[in-house]
């Protein structure tokens, strides 16, 4: 059986995803030792006929996910602006760019880490594309950090990231000092955890639940978790789709 928690996991956070994982395996009675780690690529886990546990993004969900596997519940972060069980994403720039309007930004390039992603690519390109303000060129990161550092190192002049990497950010890498928020798009349900199709998600679901509460208070803080919201599927299936980056790119050409 697998069980990882990707997302979010950093150095900083890695033991508290420790011990929020051996929560909720001790809560549901079974499952591995240890989260697995180290990985390039989450597909194969997602995809996986032994997943367990694991936490995907809205957009892979609705793209590729839905009706292979099962949702199980949907972290709540307490997010300012968001409903429970809600992100959104903010648009940052360097410093210098301080209180200029989103719309300056059009012609000008973006990072973003990748195109299936909600925070970094959809949920940004339904922003700008209602108020006509189109990105020049289109830098691939590879992720939310690595567009983030795009950036303040002036190799993009802005990029989207989710809410809750950002708190990452300001709380744990010093070039975040160096960005500032220009804008922000509305919520969407934040990432939700999954299971394989034939799991007992409701199980699972209620062990993740007891954990959560469970977790010593600072662990909670560290994880920014403050509960499990269960969204139904067809919320995440309603969010919009843009054009993918080659769609936007190959209409730009």
């Amino acid at each position: 059986m697998i069980a990882h928690l990707g997302m979010y996991d950093r150095p900083e956070t890695a033991a508290a995803n420790d011990r929020f994982w051996n929560e909720i395996k001790a809560q549901l009675g079974y499952g591995p030792d240890a989260l697995t780690r180290g990985l390039a690529d989450y597909w194969p886990v997602w995809q996986s006929p032994d997943l367990l546990f694991s936490q995907t993004c809205g957009f892979p969900y609705r793209a590729r996910l839905h009706g292979h596997v099962q949702l199980i519940g949907t972290p709540d972060y307490g997010l300012d602006g968001c409903p429970p069980g809600y992100y959104r994403s903010v648009f940052v720039a360097r410093a210098d760019d301080a209180g200029t309007p989103l719309e300056a930004f059009a012609g000008r390039t973006m990072a973003y880490n990748e195109a299936l992603s909600q925070s970094g690519w959809a949920a940004p390109m339904n922003h700008l594309s209602p108020q006509g303000i189109r990105p020049g060129s289109l830098l691939k990161s590879g992720g939310h950090a690595a567009s983030a550092r795009a950036v303040a190192e002036g190799r993009a002049d802005f990029a989207a990231l989710d809410a809750l990497t950002w708190e990452l950010l300001k709380t744990y890498d010093a070039f975040a000092a160096g960005l500032a928020e220009i804008a922000w798009t509305d919520p969407t349900p934040a990432l939700p955890y999954i299971t394989a199709k034939d799991r007992d998600a409701e199980a699972i679901a209620q062990a993740t639940g007891t954990a959560i509460l469970n977790l010593d208070p600072k662990d909670r803080e560290i994880l920014h978790l403050k509960g499990l919201v269960r969204i139904p599927a067809s919320t995440y299936l309603d969010v919009a789709t843009p054009p993918a980056p080659e769609e936007f790119a190959a209409a730009a050409a």
